[in-house]
């Protein structure tokens, strides 16, 4: 935020994230006569005063796009300073939608794969969503002395499991010893399209992962660095999650119940994952949340 962001008049914001099947998103350009014309962002529009985010969003997307949205998940929620506009970006999900979306309004829409280049030019403010958006929906969290391949071939029979396999966060002290097997082990099981990050200490040190989960905000408040290109974080509550996306992580996980409790109320700036409980998961069920879990299958301590 810019010093003087604070002293504009803020506009909220419900921005609204709608999901195919296929996991592909809408976008939509801005029409010629407001500013960044012709610049693509997710749909969405004001909030009017004591009006619920999620209902501004519904009537923002029948207005723009026609089409009657079901339930929305928060997801994140941060602040942008635009020269024309300081506002807040209320994001939520939404799966379930009735109608075609098309034009009402002169834009143009299409779906893109978050994977994939975008359409340019970008909102600056959709740039960090897309970028979340190619996150796994679940986090596997394991230990380097743990059984790669039984974990690997599916610890269990659950679809969660299976999943996470797309975000491995590998648990181990790197300070002293040496994992390149074991990276380079699970860098086998995650596949191609796997991410796999380092999380214990002196994990800013690991070498062949994708990304760092720091143990501490301490250690980011340190000016601790990563060429990593995830950067994430453990946090124990909501303030934690705030000052994470300060400390410029791209998500954290929550590592406690009381982090899971107040995190779970409020969209915080960036994606958390919440710890996986039990299957069927009722935060999974949840309409009020995006989704986002953690699955721990570390090893207990010999």
């Amino acid at each position: 935020m810019n010093p003087g962001a604070a002293q504009r008049k803020l506009t909220r914001v419900a921005v609204g994230v709608l999901e195919r099947d296929d996991g592909f998103v809408l976008l939509a350009d801005r029409p010629a006569g407001k500013p960044y014309a012709g610049y693509w962002e997710f749909p969405g529009g004001k909030i009017e005063p004591g009006e619920p985010v999620s209902a501004a969003l519904q009537r923002e997307l029948h207005e723009e796009l026609g089409v009657e949205v079901g339930p929305s998940c928060p997801w994140v929620t941060f602040e942008f300073d635009y020269p024309h506009a300081y506002v807040q970006l209320h994001f939520r999900r939404i799966r379930h939608w009735r109608g075609e979306p098309h034009a009402r309004e002169g834009q143009r829409l299409q779906f893109v794969d978050p994977s994939h280049d975008p359409p340019q030019p970008l909102l600056p403010a959709a740039v960090p969503a897309l970028r979340w958006l190619r996150l796994p929906a679940t986090a596997l969290v394991v230990s380097a002395g743990g059984p790669v391949p039984a974990l690997a071939a599916g610890i269990d029979d659950s679809p969660s499991a299976e999943a996470a396999l797309g975000l491995v966060i590998l648990d181990a002290d790197w300070r002293n010893e040496n994992h390149a097997a074991v990276v380079e082990a699970w860098r086998t099981a995650v596949s191609g399209t796997g991410l796999l990050l380092a999380s214990g200490a002196g994990a800013q040190a690991a070498s062949g992962v994708d990304g760092v989960v720091f143990e501490s905000l301490e250690t980011l408040e340190r000016g601790a660095t990563t060429t990593a290109y995830w950067r994430a974080a453990w946090v124990e509550s909501a303030d934690e999650a705030q000052q994470a996306a300060h400390l410029r992580c791209d998500f954290v996980l929550a590592k406690t119940a009381l982090a899971q409790a107040s995190t779970l109320d409020s969209a915080a700036a960036l994606p958390v994952f919440h710890r996986d409980a039990g299957a069927p998961s009722a935060i999974a069920r949840a309409d009020r949340y995006a989704g986002s879990l953690w699955i721990d299958r570390r090893a207990a301590p010999a």
